[in-house]
């Protein structure tokens, strides 16, 4: 276990994506949405146990979900925990965690993961990480984990490589965010493609390089205050540091404009489980087709997902490809194959009845 590697998970999202189950006041990284008695938050952290020491292990978060990560991760010390006072992305995000990380140790290498991610092959991920950090280690380079596409998304970011079979890590050569569905296919066509997980890999030096490099303005704020990070006056200057971050992801900000970026095709038994598709992919499934979590009786139901409350019988008669997800005081029914609208249903529901119900 190298001493020299830390882990940055980020858990400030609030997942709109999988409303109503995930809500503001309580995002599903903090939910156990696969049903095996730890959290979104606590898998995370818990795949990262063979890879570096506890005490490495650095969690971004949202202020407004301190309590619930100090709950989930009593292990952590409050210098392990780095409060958000608003979201500006991921970029800000990763910033704040780098510099204050190479206070402690200028030679880390650092691993940024999302925190609502499933890794279902962790043999396969620990090594591929650890292949991973030996490269950031040893040369000047950011490194993200590619995934072999199984089918046409459009919800994913795809990542092109120069295949050279003689070489684990492969050169980048073209980032796309999120193509239509005739891009995607060509993309899953050509072999050459893909899916950008959004789990990086770096030196903190090289991170820092880019960052003055390509989001001078970011760097500058950081740089400028370094001296308050790890002192009573962290949270003051980080609430003034990110009045004057914009928000901007690191994929838009650095990793599409660099030319040291390299991914390592993995095989892991990956999700990033952003959506209730992917929630329904990757979940075992009933003779119908069904994935039910709830107490439920279903009549000529077929390829639907369903989760309702404990203490809750519900009858669902007819549909074939549906969502139905209750929680808390909103009951939603969608077609799987209109579930992008879900987020604009979230934000009606704010508009027109009221932010009790986001």
């Amino acid at each position: 276990m190298n001493e020299n590697t830390y882990v940055v998970i980020m858990a400030g999202g609030i997942g709109s994506r999988f409303w109503p189950f995930s809500r503001t006041d309580f995002p599903k990284q903090f939910h156990d949405v696969l049903g095996v008695g730890e959290s979104m938050l606590q898998m995370t952290m818990s795949r990262f146990k063979d890879i570096c020491p506890p005490e490495n292990i650095y969690v971004v978060t949202n202020r407004d979900y301190e309590n619930l990560v100090k709950e989930q991760l009593p292990e952590l010390s409050d210098n392990q925990i780095l409060l958000e006072p608003i979201g500006r992305n991921t970029a800000p995000c990763i910033a704040y965690a780098s510099y204050k990380i190479a206070q402690v140790n200028p030679n880390a290498n650092l691993i940024v993961t999302p925190s609502d991610h499933v890794v279902l092959k962790q043999d396969a991920f620990t090594q591929v990480i650890k292949k991973a950090v030996e490269a950031a280690d040893s040369d000047d380079v950011l490194i993200t984990l590619g995934i072999t596409p199984s089918r046409p998304d459009t919800g994913y970011g795809y990542i092109q490589y120069i295949d050279d079979e003689s070489q684990t890590i492969k050169k980048v050569k073209t980032f796309t965010e999120k193509p239509n569905l005739e891009l995607a296919q060509m993309f899953l066509n050509s072999g050459d493609f893909v899916w950008n997980s959004g789990i990086f890999i770096w030196n903190v030096q090289s991170i820092m390089r880019a960052f003055r490099q390509y989001l001078p303005e970011i760097s500058e704020i950081f740089e400028e205050g370094a001296a308050n990070l790890h002192t009573p006056k962290e949270a003051n200057f980080i609430v003034k540091a990110y009045s004057h971050c914009r928000n901007i992801s690191i994929d838009y900000g650095i990793m599409e404009k660099v030319d040291n970026v390299y991914v390592v095709l993995a095989d892991i038994g990956w999700s990033d489980l952003g959506t209730w598709n992917s929630l329904y992919t990757i979940n075992e499934k009933d003779e119908a087709g069904n994935v039910v979590g709830g107490d439920v009786l279903l009549y000529d139901t077929k390829n639907c997902i369903i989760k309702t409350p404990k203490g809750r019988l519900v009858v669902v008669e007819g549909l074939e490809g549906y969502i139905v997800a209750e929680h808390d005081n909103v009951l939603m029914i969608c077609r799987l194959s209109e579930e992008q609208k879900v987020k604009e249903f979230m934000s009606d529901a704010k508009s027109k009845k009221g932010a009790e119900y986001i």
